[in-house]
């Protein structure tokens, strides 16, 4: 019998962002502000939602919410990029690899999975105002968002598990910044087709369902905007869904691109932008389409504003 010689892979090495070192405390300094603004940014948004009354509805709930996973999303990929600028070996256990997927596709998808319940939250709102209340109720939207965090689990146990069951021998070296799922399994010497056959279906199904959810809700919601009559009304309304599906935009276009294609069309340049923008950036601009977007937050941020002077 032929003896194969195989090492087994006990740790990865990251590749990083950059390996010259003149660009080491540029990278950082820009990693720690881009991480800064997303934080306090984000929290800015929790805490004006929780005291502000005009804005304890379930919209601005499940913004809330959305809020809470960009905190989680971010957290979980750009401290390990600031740490790994300054180390030399970048090296990653398979365990806090393991981890570090499970948390981002778990954070991923429940992002993709909110926008998708804001987008219905805003068809029941302009599309059956009269039955806002019955249908969106307290018992509603707590099980609806109880729906978002356990499928977003599911679909990440799926993955992280079936991609660290194969055995990875020989090469160690991840050409990513973070432990994302297709670089991992480049590293398998196995085959990943079912791997690859499940990150289809299984995230297919999440992520374009929410989209066609999404296209559905704002399909309904274009329509009986133009149909409205009056065009307070009608701006009222355009202005309650622009910074959703703003949000939209930035959040599905990056997923379709790095997830939903063949692997025939990976370039690594390609990908690193782009994973850099929904991982990194994304999470920092949220906040600022809805503060800057929305009606109802700019005028909740001038009545904090006003209580805070007359409290002074």
């Amino acid at each position: 019998m032929e003896q194969r010689n195989t090492t087994l892979v006990t740790e990865f090495v990251l590749s990083g962002l950059s390996s010259d070192p003149n660009l080491r405390l540029p990278l950082f300094l820009l990693c720690l502000l881009v991480y800064m603004v997303t934080v306090l940014g984000n929290i800015m948004i929790i805490v004006l939602i929780r005291i502000s009354p005009a804005l304890q509805t379930p919209m601005y709930f499940f913004l809330m919410n959305l809020s809470f996973v960009d905190i989680l999303y971010s957290s979980t990929i750009t401290p390990n990029i600031m740490a790994n600028i300054f180390s030399v070996t970048k090296t990653i256990s398979i365990i806090g690899c393991a981890l570090q997927m499970f948390l981002f596709i778990d954070l991923a998808s429940s992002e993709a999975m909110l926008l998708a319940v804001m987008a219905y939250d805003r068809y029941v709102a302009i599309c059956k105002p009269l039955y806002y209340t019955i249908i969106m109720n307290k018992t509603t939207y707590l099980q609806l968002i109880i729906s978002v965090y356990t499928a977003g689990c599911l679909n990440s146990f799926i993955h992280t598990y079936c991609a660290f069951i194969l055995p990875f021998c020989g090469s160690n070296q991840i050409n990513h910044f973070f432990c994302d799922i297709n670089p991992i399994l480049r590293l398998s010497c196995k085959d990943t087709y079912l791997n690859q056959v499940f990150l289809y279906v299984v995230a297919g199904s999440i992520e374009v369902g929410s989209f066609l959810c999404i296209v559905i809700s704002y399909t309904y919601i274009l329509l009986t905007i133009f149909n409205l009559g009056s065009s307070k009304g009608r701006s009222k309304s355009i202005s309650t869904c622009t910074s959703h599906f703003t949000c939209v935009a930035l959040c599905y276009c990056p997923v379709f691109f790095m997830y939903l294609r063949p692997n025939s069309t990976y370039v690594v340049d390609q990908d690193w932008v782009v994973s850099i923008f929904y991982t990194v950036i994304i999470p920092m601009l949220n906040p600022m389409i809805y503060s800057l977007r929305n009606q109802d937050v700019k005028q909740a941020l001038d009545f904090v504003d006003m209580f805070s002077i007359q409290k002074a």
